[in-house]
């Protein structure tokens, strides 16, 4: 590109160096040179003189603008130094006297020093255009170009000192940067301001006109209105930043956050309650609490049972229970006994009170606890029954009496007696068996003293103390008298102290009641006989009719029941009312299970061959 100085023609008044063109200026320069005029003619021109001398085409402004009074052209301009080449580079000059024109070519030379004009790609400074000193003659000193960033307060390296050589940032997101020559777009709402490349003058912009005033230079551009256009990593932040580095949680981040505070407080708080309460229990449980122990209880309930329940048949049997202590000569025991009657007649076995003798101590305790003396009104050993008397007591209740014929198997029962001198002791159980028959005593020897009982079995449980209790069903009335027990050590033992294993035998009520009238009533009781005299040692099946009697006799009584229905010595007796006998005891038991006078069916066997016969049972006193 030719420099300034190289043009040595004048041009016309008025015309356009056709330079500026040639020189390689850009389309946006000439566009910037004519905003810049523009802006400047629209300030207002100053005033200049009338007579104005002809601008010369060389280049910088000729001695004689300077000596006419014109104002530096460029100390309008930002940054532009006073020598600027701009005035003369585009403008030939303008007519003496034409003041209008010497002001438009002083604004556009004014706007013209604010750009820099490129030569072949190599900026040219002001300084080294001839003709444009630093200074403006007279020694006063101008602005500087505008850099093309702001200086770095921190002078942190790499950046050094402003200029147009300093890089960006390495952390920023700025604006689109425009082309270099390019003016940047203005903040909304901002005036544009025209641009030009510094020290070299826009092509077709006026000079300045002598003695016109210089506009003042315009202010740095507003900052972009995006905080992020010139961001730097190490300025103070508009707004403090977390201590942590961490964004600021959000509200909704921030509720979230509490209920998870909230959520897990709650479960901390529920396991040291239960730790705590745990403690305490295992605490309270081991040391018994810190109080006194009340435990619950149910209530007050009504007395009343049902009347065939135990407690039912208990309640209404054990007023007429008694318990007696018997003492004698040959030793002392202790039964029961129940009421028979208003008049103190009281039943029990025999072998409860045959320890007294005729000398003897019987003491009655009732089941309220009252005691009284008792008298032997008649006992039998054949049936272990007898009847005792008290007197002077007030206010008996008698037992009432069942008929043990009515009893079935399964029955429930219930027993009442004093087990080793327990009194009103109770138990209770079922009829195990019935017509099971059972011999008792026997201690003297002689056989007068054992019993035959067609008794009732149970498997309530009975035991020494028991006898001569009674055995009750479920209306509370007597179905049997308890009498012996089966001993797991001894057999059958009245008086053992063996305990019960669930084999208990009762007199059935049926015979005790026909004993016990007859004792009462005569003082000895009867027993049914067939008159004949039985072998106890044979083994064969039956009962067999002996040799002869204990005397030497005959074994069968002249004129008995026996004799008359024809029976003869070595006979075997192999039924009785059709019911199959095995031994001689049994047909003692079942004979003695009726009463005198009642017939009785036999089936006889003799020679191989069986007779049945029939019989009327005679009667014999007791012992």
């Amino acid at each position: 590109m030719r420099r300034g100085s190289d043009l040595s023609d004048e041009v016309p008044t008025g015309a356009t160096v056709p330079d500026a063109t040639a020189s390689g200026a850009t389309a946006e320069a000439a566009h910037e040179t004519s905003a810049a005029g523009d802006a400047s003619a629209a300030a207002g021109p100053t005033s200049v003189d009338a007579e104005v001398a002809p601008v010369s085409a060389v280049s910088g402004v000729s001695p004689e603008v300077a000596s006419a009074g014109v104002t530096d052209v460029s100390a309008g301009v930002a940054g532009a130094p006073a020598g600027t080449a701009g005035a003369s580079a585009g403008v030939a000059g303008a007519p003496v006297g034409a003041a209008d024109e010497s002001a438009a070519a002083a604004h556009a030379a004014a706007g013209a020093a604010r750009t820099t004009v490129e030569a072949e790609g190599e900026a040219v400074p002001a300084a080294a255009v001839p003709g444009t000193p630093g200074d403006v003659p007279g020694g006063v000193p101008v602005d500087r170009p505008t850099p093309l960033h702001d200086p770095d307060p921190y002078s942190t390296p790499p950046y050094g000192q402003p200029g147009p050589w300093a890089p960006a940032p390495p952390v920023q997101f700025p604006a689109t940067t425009p082309a270099h020559g390019t003016p940047s777009p203005a903040p909304p709402g901002a005036a544009q301001a025209p641009v030009a490349p510094s020290g070299h003058p826009t092509p077709g912009a006026p000079g300045p006109t002598p003695g016109e005033p210089t506009p003042a230079a315009p202010s740095p551009a507003a900052p972009p209105a995006s905080p992020w256009q010139n961001y730097d990593p190490w300025a103070a932040t508009p707004a403090p930043l977390h201590q942590t580095g961490a964004a600021v949680a959000s509200r909704e981040q921030r509720r979230k956050r509490a209920i998870r505070v909230l959520v897990l407080g709650a479960v901390v708080l529920a396991l040291v309650s239960g730790g705590i309460g745990g403690a305490v229990g295992v605490y309270l449980e081991r040391t018994g609490g810190v109080t006194d122990v009340e435990l619950p209880q149910a209530g007050q309930e009504s007395e009343e049972r049902a009347a065939d329940s135990v407690a039912g048949i208990a309640a209404r049997a054990l007023p007429s229970v008694v318990t007696l202590h018997v003492k004698g000569s040959t030793g002392e025991g202790t039964g029961t006994g129940f009421v028979l009657d208003g008049r103190g007649h009281i039943l029990t076995n025999n072998h409860v009170v045959e320890p007294a003798g005729s000398s003897g101590e019987i003491s009655v305790t009732f089941s309220g606890g009252e005691t009284a003396k008792a008298t032997v009104v008649g006992r039998d050993s054949g049936y272990d029954l007898a009847v005792v008397k008290v007197s002077g007591v007030g206010g008996l209740k008698p037992m009432p009496l069942g008929n043990s014929d009515n009893v079935q198997v399964g029955d429930p029962v219930v027993a009442i007696g004093a087990p080793f001198d327990l009194a009103n002791t109770v138990t209770s159980g079922i009829i195990s068996a019935k017509e099971r028959p059972i011999t008792a005593g026997g201690e003297k020897g002689d056989g007068s003293d054992v019993s035959y009982v067609d008794a009732l079995q149970t498997d309530a449980p009975i035991n020494p103390g028991n006898s001569g209790g009674p055995l009750l069903d479920s209306k509370a009335r007597v179905v049997g008298i308890n009498s012996a027990i089966r001993s797991a050590d001894s057999g059958s033992d009245q008086s053992g102290q063996a305990g019960s294993i669930g084999l208990g035998f009762a007199i059935p009520v049926n015979q005790a009641k026909r004993v016990a009238e007859e004792l009462i009533n005569t003082g000895r009781a009867t027993h049914p006989v067939i008159g004949v005299t039985l072998d106890m040692n044979y083994t064969g099946d039956g009962a067999r009719v002996g040799a002869k009697s204990d005397d030497g006799g005959s074994p069968v009584t002249r004129g008995g029941p026996g004799d008359r229905a024809g029976i003869r010595a070595g006979d075997v007796i192999t039924e009785v009312d059709g019911q199959r006998i095995h031994s001689g005891e049994e047909l003692i038991v079942k004979i003695r299970a009726h009463r005198p006078g009642d017939h009785l069916a036999l089936t006889v066997e003799r020679d191989g061959k069986e007779k049945p016969i029939t019989l009327v049972l005679g009667s014999a006193s007791g012992a």
